[in-house]
């Protein structure tokens, strides 16, 4: 069913759409095997090229950081993204001829969809402006979903899924849900996906800087920690399980993504993962986020956020924050889960 106003297009499944939108896109059936054509050179001859205008900018500084305050690059070469860093000007106009489209994640179930709205309104004013994107809200509320008004090019997908008796059941349940609508749909619709937590607010620009094959955000209350100070999952029996002398730094769930593929392929590591720990009987001391921070340990994002990209403002605002892009809202904990 679908129902339409001037602005903006409603989605509910089982209806599915696809998109010409992306120059990626294929057919969910050779997800797993793509074939390329037996003439390469037509490959070749056919590579879209992203040539830049003429564009007057400060000249980068070989000697002279943009930030010395902060960790701006890993040992594998992924960027930090750190306001100062970076240059929005040039990477828009990259992204723009790319004519690429980005899917938002956004789980709403139980009477966390009263956080919908003004997560959506939010990110019409800061998240991706200018570009594509397409709003999946998992829910088992699509009634409640509210009408928000959204520019050209963008639109809610209403995508209904199962309610559980247990947060942590519906916490654990959202890398089945990525992976199987990335298989089926995701695909054949957007670039890049972000999946993002729904009692959250944006507070300011949220770009394509963000975006990389894959993509993991530095925990606000971790990014200064050592790594004996991480809540991984420390007891050997679970899939989860990192060791003492083991990782980079500890992630945040409320925001990831990548591309339709690389994320696929980490909601499917994931979701397997916490299936075993199911049939043992054990359940990851922070659900998903256990498991999202094993993968990124043996598959290293291309590309990390600084906190700036989740923050809570109940932690103060040290000096090294110049923005704060996403932001926790105040919210009675209580009162929301297992209702």
């Amino acid at each position: 069913m679908c129902r339409s106003t001037s602005n903006h297009t409603w989605q509910h499944t089982p209806v599915k759409t696809f998109s010409t939108m992306s120059p990626n896109t294929q057919d969910p059936d050779d997800f797993h095997n793509i074939n390329l054509p037996s003439n390469r050179t037509y490959l070749l001859e056919n590579l879209l090229e992203i040539e830049l205008p003429r564009m007057i900018y400060a000249k980068p500084q070989v000697l002279k950081p943009p930030r010395n305050d902060v960790l701006m690059m890993t040992p594998w070469f992924a960027p930090i993204v750190w306001e100062g860093t970076y240059n929005l000007e040039i990477l828009n106009e990259q992204f723009k001829q790319r004519n690429v489209t980005v899917g938002l994640i956004i789980f709403a179930i139980k009477k966390y969809v009263v956080f919908l709205k003004n997560l959506l309104e939010t990110a019409e004013t800061y998240f991706m402006v200018g570009y594509k994107v397409n709003y999946y809200i998992f829910t088992d509320r699509p009634q409640e979903v509210p009408k928000v008004e959204l520019k050209e090019g963008r639109k809610v997908v209403v995508l209904q899924m199962q309610n559980y008796s247990r947060w942590q059941e519906i916490v654990l349940r959202r890398m089945e849900m990525i992976h199987n609508f990335s298989q089926k749909q995701f695909i054949n619709e957007v670039d890049y996906l972000v999946s993002v937590d729904i009692d959250m607010r944006f507070n300011d620009q949220v770009g394509v800087e963000i975006l990389s094959d894959l993509f993991g955000t530095l925990h606000p209350g971790f990014y200064g920690a050592e790594r004996q100070s991480f809540t991984y999952e420390r007891r050997p029996a679970s899939q989860a399980y990192v060791p003492h002398d083991e990782g980079d730094f500890y992630y945040a769930a409320a925001f990831f993504g990548g591309t339709v593929k690389e994320v696929y392929k980490l909601t499917k590591k994931c979701h397997e993962a916490i299936m075993v720990d199911k049939d043992n009987r054990i359940e990851a001391i922070w659900q998903e986020e256990s498991h999202l921070n094993k993968y990124f340990i043996y598959h290293k994002p291309t590309k990390i956020l600084s906190p700036e990209y989740v923050w809570d403002d109940n932690m103060g605002r040290p000096q090294i924050l110049r923005k704060r892009r996403f932001l926790a809202v105040r919210k009675n904990h209580a009162a929301i889960r297992n209702k």
